[in-house]
């Protein structure tokens, strides 16, 4: 089912007498989901997506815009009669009821033509619960299953009407590392074998990018970039969104163009064809290179060896943070006695953004 959000926007009454006027949640949102991916709705706290969420499923009225499912106009409608499968981050299970009941229960609430039998309901349920991985603990209480597991019941519970749309709202937050990793795997899996149109909503950059077909990045209620998650991590629109994906985070420095090169502070690190102007450079960790001859030269402040990976932890006098952090290959060599590290740079890890806008300045080479 493609689900289309049109000019979207939720106004709430703001609680701070002092400022006047509204709070915008989702301030103009419009894109398109397409039928059968599972698209991650991304941002940090507070940017709307929760919002935008309940927008969909119908638990909030928009204050203006439209909702479509396919080519039909739901935006007045209800949520039961929308089609929808809601996962929650609390997990929002019946404690006094076993597994099996919590599953069945939203087939108890089915009406006329759509009603079923109870050997009609079971089976739906076994086969749920068989596609989650949790028919063996049927007969079990909420209380009595690991935060995994009951997880995997509410997910059950969400998809035993085979909604047109699955939403899940931050359903990986209350578990531990290993469980996140288990169940978001978990997810893609069930997604791909129901086809099933998915939004997931998490503020978790990595979990959005390891499973979504497709992600949006919202910011303060707007609507910032939306791609497949490695084509937006490679092309940012604007500094926002290159600082929000990635982890380490993209080092940030101040710079400048002069007659075709790209200076930080006095480092010609890169030739670049922008007209000239002061800008922001962003260097993913991964872009640097280690290098005695390289153009680009840091306070060197250690090194951490993670693996097949080290980590070198370096100063400089332009960088918009605290340290310069740079991802490199186990096996370089790094004279630790010297005071600095000199890099030569990836240009296709290197994003200039403009130092008014902050939109990032696509080059004649990417064009």
């Amino acid at each position: 089912m493609k689900v289309v959000l049109e000019h979207l926007t939720k106004k709430f009454p703001n609680r701070n007498k002092k400022i006047k006027g509204d709070v915008i949640a989702v301030n103009d949102f419009t894109f398109e989901i397409p039928d059968g991916k599972l698209i991650g709705l991304l941002g940090p706290s507070g940017c709307g997506k929760s919002t935008t969420l309940n927008l969909i499923s119908g638990l909030e009225k928009p204050t203006s815009g439209k909702v479509y499912f396919g080519e039909d106009d739901v935006t007045g409608l209800p949520p039961e009669h929308r089609g929808v499968g809601l996962v929650f981050q609390n997990y929002a299970l019946y404690p006094h009821l076993t597994v099996r009941q919590n599953i069945v229960f939203p087939l108890e609430n089915l009406k006329g033509k759509d009603k079923l039998s109870k050997e009609a309901m079971e089976a739906k349920a076994l086969e749920a619960a068989k596609l989650v991985q949790i028919d063996e603990y049927m007969e079990r209480k909420p209380g009595e299953l690991s935060g995994g597991q009951q997880q995997r019941v509410a997910i059950a519970r969400a998809l035993v009407k085979m909604p047109k749309v699955l939403l899940l709202d931050e359903p990986l937050s209350n578990l531990d590392a290993r469980l996140r990793l288990q169940t978001r795997e978990e997810i893609r899996r069930i997604q791909k074998e129901t086809g099933i149109t998915t939004v997931f909503v998490t503020h978790d950059q990595e979990e959005a990018m390891s499973i979504s077909d497709m992600i949006v990045v919202m910011k303060d209620g707007i609507f910032q970039q939306m791609g497949k998650p490695q084509d937006v991590y490679d092309k940012p629109v604007n500094l926002f969104v290159a600082k929000f994906l990635g982890t380490p985070a993209i080092n940030v420095f101040k710079g400048f163009v002069r007659s075709g090169k790209l200076y930080i502070g006095s480092d010609a690190v890169l030739d670049v064809d922008i007209p000239d102007k002061e800008v922001w450079v962003g260097i993913r960790p991964e872009g640097f290179i280690v290098d005695e001859n390289g153009p680009f030269k840091c306070k060197l402040k250690g090194i951490e060896v993670m693996g097949r990976d080290t980590s070198v932890i370096s100063e400089n006098e332009e960088l918009d943070g605290v340290t310069v952090r740079s991802i490199v290959p186990s096996d370089t060599a790094i004279d630790t006695t010297k005071e600095t590290v000199s890099f030569s740079l990836k240009p296709y890890k290197v994003h200039i953004f403009d130092k008014t806008t902050e939109e990032r300045i696509v080059t004649d080479a990417e064009a």
